[in-house]
C-alpha cells in the first residue's frame, strides 16, 4: 500500500532516530566497561594525577575508575623532594612504592614527579649545615645523590621523569632559584644528565607552566637547540594545560605545541585542567570565607554551575581536545591534574575555599557533561 510523503518521512526520522538511540546506548555500555582511555588510545595516553589520599586509602571504586578511565599516572606530591626525602638520609618509599605498584598492575604509562624544583624542597638541600648556602660542588652532589636514589630505585620501571620543573621566570629568562644562583644555568644539563646515566631506558622531560608564552617559548626553543648540541639526552616538553575559560589564547598553545616538536621533543600536556572561576592573583592566599565583601565575586558558583557556564566549559574541552587530536603526531600524553573536582587544587589557588569545577568527573567522581563532550569527539 503506498504511503504519503508525510508518513515517509515521519517513518524515516524514527528510524533514524532508533539507529541513533542503539548507537548512543552501545557507547554508554561500551564506556561503563572501559573508558577514554580506550577511546584514544590510537592517539595518545591519557592520564591523571593520584594525590597521597587517595593512595593511602586504597578505595577500590577510586582505583577502578582510575584503571578503568586512564592509562597514564602521575604521583602529585609524594616524589617531591620534601615528600620522600625530608632529611638527609631519610627516604619515605611507602606511596611511591604504592603508585608504582598500581601503575605495574593495570600497564599504565607511568611519570614520575618531580627530580629537581625550586618549590617543595627542604632548606637543608640548599644549606652547608651551618645555615649558609651550600657551595655548587655540595649541591651538585646532592642533586645526583637525590636522582641516583629516586630514579634509580624506580629504573626500568618508570616510563618518563619530569627531570626540571618549572626553571623558566616568564619572560624574565633562567629563574633565579637557589639551583641557579648556586650551580648556575648549567645545573639544567647536570640533572638531565644524571637522570639518563641513572634510568638510560627513561624519557626525559622539562615540565613548565605557561608555555604558550610567546618569550617563555622562544627561550626554551634556545635552551633546547644549544643543549642537544652539548649531547643533554632532553627529549620531552610538558606544557602544565592549566587553563581558563578565556585564556590563554589557543593560537598561542598550538603554536608552542608546534614549536618544541620541531625541536624533535615528544609534547606532553602535564597537568590539564579548566578554571572556570574569576582570575583572583589581587587576592593571593586570602581566606575568602571571612571576607564576605568579595566571597560572592571570587566564589560565585559554591552551589553549582550556571548551565552557561557548564556549556562554557564543555566548548573548552572539546576545543582543546580537537587541538590534541588536531598534533597527535606530535603529542605523547595529555594528563588531568586531578579525576574529581573535589580533589582539584584549583579551589584553593590562589584563593583560600573556593569551589571550582575544572575536570572530567564531579565531586562524587560522575561523568560531567564536559566528559561526554570530550568522549563525543571520538564516537564517529
Amino acid at each position: 500500500m503506498a504511503i504519503s510523503r508525510r508518513q515517509f518521512f515521519l517513518q524515516a526520522t524514527a528510524a533514524y532516530a532508533a539507529l541513533h538511540s542503539i548507537k548512543a546506548n552501545a557507547l554508554s555500555t561500551a564506556l561503563a566497561e572501559t573508558g577514554l582511555k580506550d577511546l584514544y588510545k590510537d592517539d595518545f595516553y591519557l592520564g591523571t594525577a593520584i594525590g597521597a589520599s587517595k593512595l593511602k586509602a586504597g578505595s577500590p571504586d577510586f582505583l577502578k575508575l582510575v584503571s578503568r578511565e586512564f592509562n597514564a599516572i602521575t604521583m602529585e606530591n609524594d616524589m617531591k623532594w620534601e615528600r620522600v626525602n625530608p632529611t638527609p638520609g631519610q627516604w619515605e618509599w611507602d606511596l611511591p612504592d604504592k603508585f608504582m605498584a598500581f601503575g605495574e598492575q593495570h600497564e599504565m604509562y607511568r611519570l614520575g614527579h618531580v627530580l629537581v624544583w625550586h618549590s617543595q624542597v627542604p632548606s637543608w638541600v640548599f644549606e652547608n649545615g651551618k645555615g649558609k648556602p651550600a657551595s655548587r660542588k655540595e649541591l651538585l652532589a646532592r642533586m645526583k645523590n637525590h636522582i641516583n636514589t629516586l630514579a634509580g630505585r624506580y629504573a626500568g620501571q618508570m616510563n618518563a621523569w619530569d627531570v626540571v620543573n618549572e626553571a623558566v621566570d616568564e619572560d624574565k629568562g633562567w629563574r633565579k632559584s637557589p639551583w641557579f644562583n648556586i650551580i648556575g644555568e648549567d645545573f639544567m644539563d647536570y640533572a638531565f644528565n644524571f637522570a639518563h646515566e641513572t634510568d638510560p631506558k627513561a624519557h626525559l622531560l622539562y615540565n613548565d607552566y605557561n608555555m604558550q608564552n610567546p618569550a617563555k617559548r622562544e627561550f626554551v626553543v634556545d635552551y633546547i637547540r644549544k643543549a642537544k648540541k652539548r649531547g643533554v639526552p632532553i627529549q620531552g616538553i610538558g606544557l602544565q594545560g592549566h587553563v581558563g575559560l578565556g585564556f590563554p589564547d589557543i593560537k598561542e598553545f598550538e603554536a608552542s605545541i608546534e614549536a618544541y616538536a620541531a625541536e624533535g621533543m615528544r609534547v606532553h600536556v602535564t597537568e590539564f585542567d579548566v578554571d572556570v572561576l574569576p582570575v583572583a592573583w589581587e587576592f593571593m592566599g586570602a581566606e575568602i570565607s571571612t571576607n564576605f565583601e568579595y566571597s560572592d565575586e571570587l566564589n560565585p558558583y559554591a552551589k553549582g554551575m550556571p548551565a552557561a557556564i557548564e556549556q562554557q566549559l564543555n566548548d573548552r574541552y572539546v576545543e582543546f581536545f580537537k587541538l590534541f587530536l588536531k598534533h597527535r603526531d606530535k603529542i605523547e600524553r595529555i594528563t588531568l591534574w586531578g579525576t574529581g573536582d573535589g580533589e582539584s587544587w584549583k579551589n584553593d589557588f590562589p584563593v583560600i575555599g573556593r569551589t571550582n569545577y575544572p575536570l572530567l568527573f564531579d565531586r562524587e567522581y560522575k561523568r560531567k557533561a564536559c566528559y561526554n563532550a570530550v568522549a563525543a569527539l571520538k564516537q564517529g
